[in-house]
């Protein structure tokens, strides 16, 4: 979740909290309306791995590229 905190704090040019804030609120926001068993997993796909030691996405983890990386 670091990296994409760095991201958006790069991106925006907002200090290193807000864009904690603004990650968290927006993690929060998707992971109430993601169907269960993905929601529970959000948190672990952000940082890098899977929960469980699966990929429940089929390899799309990697939600850096929807912010423009």
């Amino acid at each position: 979740m670091d990296e994409l905190i760095k991201l958006v704090q790069e991106k925006t040019g907002i200090s290193e909290q807000q864009a904690r804030d603004a990650v968290q609120t927006v993690l929060g926001f998707v992971k109430e309306r993601l169907p269960e068993p993905l929601g529970s997993q959000l948190e672990g796909l952000i940082g890098g791995g899977a929960a469980g030691g699966s990929d429940p996405l089929g390899g799309l983890g990697n939600l850096g590229g929807l912010i423009g990386r």
